[in-house]
This record gives C-alpha cells, sequence and structure tokens, in this order.
C-alpha cells in the first residue's frame, strides 16, 4: 500500500501517523515544504522517501511530487493531510490520480462550504440552526433577524474555528458590519444558539460504519476565547450519550463519509428553542473531516486494532503567555506527573485559539478534571504596586 502523507510535520504531532502506517507495512511518502534535515527523527525513520517542495501552497509543484512517486512505486492508494487547510487540495490531487480511497474533488464544497453543509443536515433530518446568506444583502439579513431574533452569528462560509467570527446585536451592529466587512459577501449568518460544543468524534470504515467513537466537551464560546483572550479547557468525556451517538452516526450517512476521520459539532442547548429542541436536546453547528486533533487514531486495515482498556477522561488546559498564574509550570507537571499524558509549546499558528502552554491529562472523575482545570488556569494575584505601574 502507497501512501503520500502530505504536510507530516505540522501538526508536529502527525508524525506518529506516519510511524504506525510504516509499523503495519504501509510505504509512507511524504511530500512538504520543509527541508528533510528539519524533520523530526521519528518521522524521518518512518518514511520510504520524502519529496520538498518551495511551497504547498503551489499545487504544480505537489502534483509533480506525487507523479514522481507514482513513478517510482507504482499506484498510489492513499493521498492524505488529515488538515482542514489541506482538504480541497487532498481532493483535488486525490481526483487527478484517480486515487479512490478519499473525497473527491466534485464533493469537497459540501464538506467546506457551511451553507453547503445546511443541505445536508436538512436532507438528514438533522436539527440545525435556521442560516441565511450575507451575500442577500442587509435587508434580507435584517428581516431573518426579526424572523429568528437578535443576536446573530456572521461567520465566513469557509473557515476553521472563531477566527472572523461576528456575534450582532441589533440593527445598527449589522449596518456595522456590512460596513466594516470588506468579504462580507463571503458571510453566511445563523441564528445564535446557546450551550455547550459537543463533538462526534469518529474513525468511519469503507463501509461508513464508526471504528471509534468518542465525545469531547467543548466551552460554550471559542468566539469569546479568541476575542477576549481568555483561558481554554476541554475533555473527552468516559461515555457518549447515545441521542448524540445516533446523530452523529446520521450525520455521517447524511455526507455519505466513508474511510475517514470526522470531528462534527453539535450544541447541547442550555435553553428551549422552539423549531430545535429542548434543554440538553443536541443541534448540529458544522462538520470538519479530520481528526479532532492531538493523538488520534489511524486506520490502514478497515478494522480497529487496539485492545480494549480501562476508560478515562482526557482533559486539556492550556495558559496565555499574557497571564500570571498561581502555580508555576513545573508545580503544574509535578502534582499531574502521574496523569500528564502531554505538556508543551502550541504553534504559533494556534496560539490565538489554544493559549501558548498546554497540558493533557488522564483522570478517573469529572471531579478530577474540574480540579486539574481550576489549578492550570489559577490566576495569580497582581500585587497593588505592578497594578499600578500597569496604568
Amino acid at each position: 500500500m502507497n501512501f503520500v502523507y502530505i504536510s507530516p510535520h505540522f501538526p508536529h504531532t502527525y508524525w506518529q501517523f506516519c510511524q504506525r502506517l510504516s509499523q503495519n507495512g504501509v510505504t509512507v511518502l511524504a511530500i512538504a515544504d520543509v527541508h528533510y534535515d528539519l524533520l523530526q527523527p521519528e518521522l524521518k525513520e518512518s518514511l520510504a522517501e520524502y519529496y520538498r517542495v518551495d511551497s504547498l501552497e503551489n499545487y504544480d509543484e505537489v502534483y509533480r511530487g506525487v507523479a514522481y512517486f507514482a513513478y517510482r512505486y507504482g499506484r498510489i492508494d492513499w493521498i492524505e493531510s488529515n488538515n482542514e487547510y489541506w482538504l480541497e487540495q487532498d481532493a483535488r490531487l486525490r481526483t487527478d490520480f484517480n486515487v479512490t480511497t478519499g473525497i473527491q474533488a466534485n464533493r469537497i464544497r459540501s464538506i467546506k462550504e457551511k451553507s453547503e453543509m445546511k443541505k445536508h443536515y436538512l436532507e438528514g433530518s438533522i436539527p440545525t440552526a435556521r442560516q441565511t446568506l450575507a451575500s442577500k444583502g442587509r435587508e434580507a439579513v435584517a428581516a431573518f433577524a426579526s424572523e429568528v431574533g437578535y443576536p446573530i452569528i456572521a461567520k465566513p462560509d469557509v473557515g476553521v474555528g472563531a477566527s472572523g467570527t461576528y456575534k450582532i446585536n441589533n440593527e445598527a451592529e449589522l449596518a456595522d458590519f456590512y460596513a466594516k466587512e470588506t468579504h462580507a459577501n463571503q458571510y453566511v449568518v445563523e441564528e445564535f444558539i446557546t450551550g455547550e460544543i459537543c463533538s462526534y468524534d469518529a474513525v468511519i470504515d469503507s463501509k461508513g460504519e464508526p471504528l471509534f467513537e468518542s465525545m469531547t466537551v467543548w466551552p460554550p464560546s471559542i468566539m469569546d476565547i479568541v476575542n477576549l483572550k481568555l483561558d481554554l479547557s476541554y475533555y473527552v468525556d468516559k461515555e457518549m450519550p447515545e441521542p448524540l451517538r445516533q446523530l452523529g452516526r446520521r450525520t455521517v450517512k447524511a455526507f455519505g463519509v466513508v474511510s475517514r476521520f470526522v470531528h462534527l459539532e453539535f450544541f447541547r442547548l442550555d435553553s428551549d428553542r422552539p423549531g430545535l429542541g429542548s434543554v440538553g436536546d443536541f443541534v448540529a453547528l458544522e462538520v470538519n473531516m479530520r481528526p479532532a486533533g492531538g493523538y488520534t487514531p489511524m486506520v490502514a486495515f478497515d478494522e480497529l486494532r487496539t485492545e480494549e482498556g480501562k476508560p478515562y477522561y482526557c482533559a486539556f488546559a492550556s495558559r496565555r503567555d499574557i497571564y500570571r498564574y498561581r502555580h508555576s509550570h513545573n508545580e503544574v507537571k509535578n502534582r499531574y506527573s502521574g496523569q500528564l499524558m502531554m505538556c508543551e509549546r502550541m504553534p504559533e499558528l494556534f496560539s490565538a485559539a489554544m493559549g501558548q502552554q498546554m497540558y493533557t491529562v488522564r483522570l478517573n472523575t469529572m471531579d478530577e478534571v474540574q480540579e486539574f482545570i481550576n489549578y492550570v488556569h489559577d490566576k495569580a494575584a497582581i500585587k497593588r504596586e505592578e497594578s499600578q505601574n500597569k496604568f
């Protein structure tokens, strides 16, 4: 099996995909835009060959890399990056090289554009927030707001995370959005829904059935975390509520997903929403055809190859360099030395949403999860003289 991995060095944890593939007898061929000497030793050991391009943004260069591998090793069985940014390019490469094990170019809009996602949700009878297009104009969006009520949310039709997202509370702010946002016509506008964000994370086999499923619980507002520079925490639950499991599986079917990771986001409502559901019900937010991030499994043989073990909560908490915390970095490491699974600096690209220093631990109870988050995020008191010197 010949597997072309695009950008295996970023995020840097993705070298483990290549390592596990290689350990299972897969020929791993990588394309990236960094010098070979800068790759992690573990990644180098996993690759049959590496092809460097000047820029992964240059499709012709990447195309030539895949063509070289096809000439050298024969038919390419997989092309994948597992990276949201490269989904469209991955699909185009698969189509051009007749690699049928992943999403093709003619289906990419349904998983990249939020406006297209809505069509699949409706076809699958999956509850989701009402939406309109900002390109319809200010008056049309104002009429939409009158129907669903303020506030409303405007966000790029194609985009990841909360970057470029606006919460619009009234008609004056709507007018301000159209006046200031130069790319307003590339936005969608949705009714504002509040609640926890719970993701259905799964590995889907070639028949569209889940090999592995888990639920991650995220903060209610990633937008506030980015805009207000708040601390971030989230956790993977031990168990998944059956309603979320069923909605996740229905979403997989509605989007025709096979042989792929999915990271499907849902709101767990904190108040009744007429036409959508009651408190505790799940409402679809958006789909992501990629791993949720961090350390995740890879499918090479259309089956789950792992041993069942004790279930844990997996909790993440991060810090920002702009704040002072009550407990030092070493104190966190020492306190959770037996449970600490990851402890590292975040790449600059992710720091706006995820901070600069992260900790991931494995815990037994929700009380332990909350205690861990509180311990990591506890801020140091600012002395009076320090506070005066800041102004």
